[in-house]
Parts: C-alpha cells; sequence; structure tokens
C-alpha cells in the first residue's frame, strides 16, 4: 500500500501552518531560529573551550626524541631560543645540516650565533634562508631548501606552542606527497607559563596560536590549502 502523501501534506499544513504564518514563533524573542543561533553558538563555544583546554595540555606533553640523528635540522626563527637550540643540537650531531628560515638580509651566521650566545663547531653546515617572513612561507621556503638538497628526515626546532600550526603547514607544503620524516623538537619558553590560566600574557599568547591553528587546520581538511 503506498503512502497518502496528499493526506501528509494536509496534516503538515494544519499542524504547522499556524507556526509558519506566525513569524514571532520562528523569529520572535522566544522563536525557533533564535533558540538554534543560541544553542548552536553555545555549542561552538564549548566545543572551542574544551578544544583550548586540550590544546594547552599536547603542546607541554612532547615526547622529545634528543638521540634520533636526521639529515637536518629546521629552526623556525621567532620565538626565544630556538635558534641557540639549533645550533647545540648541530654541535651534538643530530644532524649534518642546519636551516635557520625566516633570518633577515642584514644578518650574518657570525651575528646570530653572537645573539644566541652559542657557535657552531662548523658554520659551514649552517645555511640561511632569508625569504620567510610567516609560518606559511617558513613551510615553502623550507620545503624549496629540502627538495633542492634532497632531505630525507628533519627535526623541526620551533617553540613548543607553536608546534601544532607549523605541523599543520609542513604536511601542506613540505610533508604532502613524499616520505619525509619530521621529528618534533619543541622549545619551551621560560616565558611562557606552564599554569597559563594563571598567566594574562600565557593566556593570550595560547588564545591566539590555538585560533591560528583551528583555521589551518580546518582549512587542510576542507582542502581549501
Amino acid at each position: 500500500m503506498e503512502p497518502d502523501y496528499g493526506y501528509a501534506a494536509v496534516f503538515i499544513a494544519l499542524r504547522y501552518g499556524n507556526i509558519l504564518l506566525d513569524g514571532s514563533q520562528i523569529f520572535g524573542e522566544n522563536g525557533l531560529i533564535r533558540r538554534l543561533l543560541i544553542y548552536g553558538g553555545l555549542s561552538l563555544l564549548a566545543a572551542w573551550c574544551l578544544g583550548f583546554v586540550y590544546f594547552a595540555h599536547y603542546i607541554n606533553s612532547y615526547d622529545i626524541d634528543k638521540t634520533t640523528k636526521t639529515d637536518a635540522i629546521i629552526v623556525l626563527t621567532g620565538g626565544r631560543n630556538r635558534i641557540s637550540e639549533g645550533i647545540k643540537l648541530l654541535n651534538d650531531n643530530l644532524a649534518d645540516r642546519l636551516f635557520i628560515s625566516g633570518v633577515p638580509e642584514n644578518i650574518s651566521i657570525s651575528q646570530i650565533e653572537k645573539q644566541a650566545e652559542i657557535t657552531a663547531d662548523d658554520e659551514n653546515k649552517i645555511e640561511l634562508g632569508r625569504k620567510a617572513k610567516n609560518t606559511i612561507e617558513n613551510a615553502i621556503e623550507t620545503e624549496e631548501w629540502i627538495k633542492k638538497n634532497g632531505i630525507k628526515s628533519i627535526r623541526l626546532v620551533t617553540s613548543s606552542y607553536h608546534i601544532p600550526r607549523s605541523l599543520q603547514e609542513f604536511i601542506i607544503y613540505v610533508t604532502k606527497g613524499n616520505d619525509l620524516e619530521v621529528i618534533l623538537n619543541p622549545i619551551y619558553s621560560p616565558n611562557v607559563s606552564l599554569k597559563w590560566w594563571k598567566s594574562w600574557g600565557t593566556f593570550r599568547l595560547l588564545v591566539m596560536e590555538y585560533n591560528k591553528f583551528l583555521v589551518v587546520y580546518i582549512g587542510r581538511h576542507l582542502h581549501i590549502y
């Protein structure tokens, strides 16, 4: 027996027609659209808060591999102690080459060593990338250098809070379509408090970085990038 679509249409019209005719029940103070917007907004806020708490925990819980040697060490400039850590890792023979991305044109290797308060055992193993001005350009610049030099494995050095977004950018621009091995080497800055909920400066920094990460993460999964 086939369903009586005509009867169903009449039933729906009688049951919900008054709601459709009375816009206040949809758009009014307690209308359907208003409730949907409120509940939807609260759900998004709750999801954002839960994600942020996980993000804040994740960036302080990396398992750091300090023994595996890679073809190259990649340092992304912009945060405290990143370059000094990269040179130290090079001196510890954890790679044969060090690439520092995002160095201004007027800065030399000797000036970098002076600022970082550490000297490389062999400056010939250090190369500077001078094109990058942000994380996306860091990834693009690094990809060009890796391809040019036939690099198969890297140790990525950047601030702990910067790792999630950097990794997403590297997946988009560097590791996509190849077998590049990436070892994460986060830097924990003394200026970034582990108790972020007690430090306004740290909280603000993490919120900004988390929002940037979300943009890249969602964009990658929606194939925008």
